[in-house]
Formats: C-alpha cells, structure tokens, sequence
C-alpha cells in the first residue's frame, strides 16, 4: 500500500510539472512579442500585382496657399458678375413677364391702331420694371441686365425698343448706350460665352423656385 502510494505520488509530480511546463509554454507563446531597437517591425501592408508594399495611414493635413494674381483676378471678375446677376434678374424676370406677356397679346392683334393703343397702357409697367431700375444701374450692371432680358424674353433691347417705341428711339438709346461702352444689341449664349453667366442665373432661379 505504501509503495502505491509513492508510485502514486511520483506520478502525479511528474504530471503537475509537465502541466506547468505546457501552462508556461502557452503564456509564453500568447504574450506579444518583445523586439530589440534592431528587430524588423511588424506594419500593414498591400499586396498590388505580387508585390508585398508597406502602408500606413497618416493623418489629415490641410495643405493652402496664397492666390495666384491670376486666380485672384478670375475670382474678382466672378464676384463682380454674380453682384451683377444678383441685382439685376429681379428687373428681367419682372420685364420679361410684361414683355412676353405684351408679344402674346400683340401678335393677336392686326390693327396698327389696336396695338398703339396697348401698348402706349403698358407703358407704365414697363417703365417701372425696365427703364426706372436701369438708370439706378451701374453700366456693367446695365450690360448684364440687358443679357439677362434677352434671355427672359428671346429679343435684344434694341429690337425691344424698336417695337415699342419706334426705331428713332431705339437707335438713339443704342448711341447712348454705345458712349457708355455698353450696347443695347447684347447676345446671349448660355452654352457659349455666357455659360458662366447662365450658372449663375440658374442658382438664383432655384432660389425663386423656393
């Protein structure tokens, strides 16, 4: 009985130690390993087309710098244009409701009397939404509003007056607009030179939209 109890006793040491062992062995092996200053470090990386390249992700950094004299000069004229745009599209929008309005009207009447008559009554309104705002204007302001009403309305200024008022007057404002450095016959091409213009105009029309 005793000697079981020895051969008992010597194989349960030897289990305990090779359970230790085995425990210590594990830990040893979970803990994270231990690098010296001349170890290789361990780093994400990418594998692209075979080849293993390290990454890393840095931090965001804003990166400015002063405008060129030629950006500034582009953001000045862009700001000046969009002022202009800004101030004016209320008066063409106003303008063109009258004047399309008018064409509608007159193009249904066939006496000269009948459409003299019309048109002398809405000369108030079109004097309150197109001539009174233009001489508050500055004359590129004046230049940009009378883009914008050839836009609302498919007719120049020139051809808009010519109709109303006769071609004497509209020849005698195109002179004086042409001393300002302006003209009364101004284009518009939303898909060409006016394309920036045109951006502009739908942002406030989106603005109208609500």
């Amino acid at each position: 009985m005793a000697f079981f109890g020895k051969k008992y006793f010597l194989s349960l040491s030897i289990l305990v130690l090779f359970l230790t062992a085995g425990i210590n062995s594990f830990a040893q092996q979970s803990s994270p390993p231990k690098y010296g200053p001349n170890d290789t470090l361990l780093v994400p990386i990418y594998v692209i087309d075979g080849d293993t390249i390290p990454a890393r992700t840095l931090m965001m950094v804003w990166v400015s710098a002063p405008m060129t004299r030629a950006m500034g000069k582009r953001m000045e004229e862009w700001t000046r244009l969009r002022n202009a745009v800004y101030v004016t599209y209320p008066y063409a929008r106003k303008a063109g409701i009258i004047m399309n309005e008018m064409n509608v009207k007159l193009a249904k009447m066939t006496s000269e009397g009948e459409k003299k008559t019309y048109i002398k009554s809405k000369e108030k309104d079109l004097k309150k939404e197109f001539t009174d705002p233009m001489e508050q204007l500055s004359v590129y302001q004046g230049k940009i509003l009378m883009k914008l009403i050839n836009r609302q309305t498919g007719n120049n200024c020139y051809d808009i007056i010519k109709e109303y008022k006769g071609g004497f007057t509209a020849r005698f404002w195109q002179t004086v607009a042409f001393f300002f450095g302006s003209n009364l016959k101004q284009p518009y091409d939303a898909t060409g030179d006016d394309k920036q213009m045109e951006s502009i105009v739908l942002e406030v029309e989106r603005m109208y939209r609500g």
